[in-house]
């Protein structure tokens, strides 16, 4: 590689492993079964089997001398190490997984009135492996703060974190985005490929990024946009969280997320990792 990545920290081996097979985390088509995880922090990443060869030798690089803090079990070896701890705390520390075959579900640390079990299993398998394994916080809603983009923003203000929107329109749809950075003021837009747009409008449809554009994400005192590059945004959402839109996208090659492409807020929730 040319470049030497700290292991003391899980974000900067989440960068290296998406430089190195980006793949891995843009594509909801494998589900990674094997756990890189720092034994001392119970910090951890998901990762594939086929690369656990190559990731044992990163960390064996005397480069890297916090290497032997870091440990590749299976997810199945993991889990009965946690039926064999006697201790109830111990366990409440532990992230919980499925066995073989099932999805990983986010743990929700509030109560939703958009999302359940069905949304969550199809959502899990396109979100970024920096994101799991992590409870999911409701930062903003409008059931709880009001309908007010500026809220959204101040809401937001000290996030450094994912986000994920979700929407329900007044004929009941749900759909939304994830994005990579959380929502903010900006002149120019931000975000990365992580960024992806879902609609649970009859089957559920994912739509990433299609790498012709990088329009991911803009937002100001008016309105909030994500991809773009075309006749209208993917999504838009007005200063009162109350009236938005959905239109096809050069970013997201995407379809009108909602029935009709002009619809009408019923309530609106945006959660974020707590890590």
């Amino acid at each position: 590689m040319g470049v030497a990545y700290s292991v003391g920290e899980v974000d900067h081996l989440y960068t290296f492993f998406v430089q190195w097979s980006p793949e891995i985390y843009t594509k909801g088509n494998k589900k990674p079964r094997y756990l890189i995880r720092e034994k001392h922090q119970n910090r951890f990443l998901l990762v594939e089997k086929n690369k656990v060869a190559v990731i044992k030798n990163f960390l064996s690089n005397p480069v890297n001398p916090t290497s032997e803090n870091w440990e590749i079990i299976t997810v199945k070896d993991f889990k009965r190490r946690l039926s064999l701890c006697s201790s109830e705390d111990s366990e409440a520390d532990e992230p919980e997984f499925q066995e073989e075959g099932d999805d990983v579900l986010p743990v929700l640390g509030n109560q939703s009135q958009l999302l359940d079990d069905y949304h969550l299993k199809r959502l899990v398998v396109h979100m970024p492996a920096r994101t799991q394994g992590y409870t999911w916080r409701l930062v903003y809603s409008t059931a709880i703060h009001g309908s007010s983009l500026k809220t959204l923003y101040r809401n937001m203000a000290d996030l450094d974190s994912p986000v994920l929107l979700v929407i329900k329109d007044m004929h009941k749809k749900v759909f939304g985005a994830f994005s990579s950075d959380p929502f903010r003021v900006s002149k120019y837009c931000y975000g990365t490929g992580e960024t992806f747009l879902y609609s649970f409008n009859h089957d559920f449809q994912a739509y990433r990024w299609s790498g012709e554009n990088s329009y991911f994400v803009s937002g100001n005192w008016k309105s909030l946009q994500i991809g773009g590059g075309g006749a209208g945004f993917g999504l838009w959402l007005d200063s009162d969280l109350y009236r938005g839109s959905s239109f096809s996208c050069p970013t997201f090659h995407n379809k009108s997320l909602t029935t009709q492409e002009d619809f009408i807020v019923q309530e609106l929730e945006v959660w974020t990792v707590q890590n």
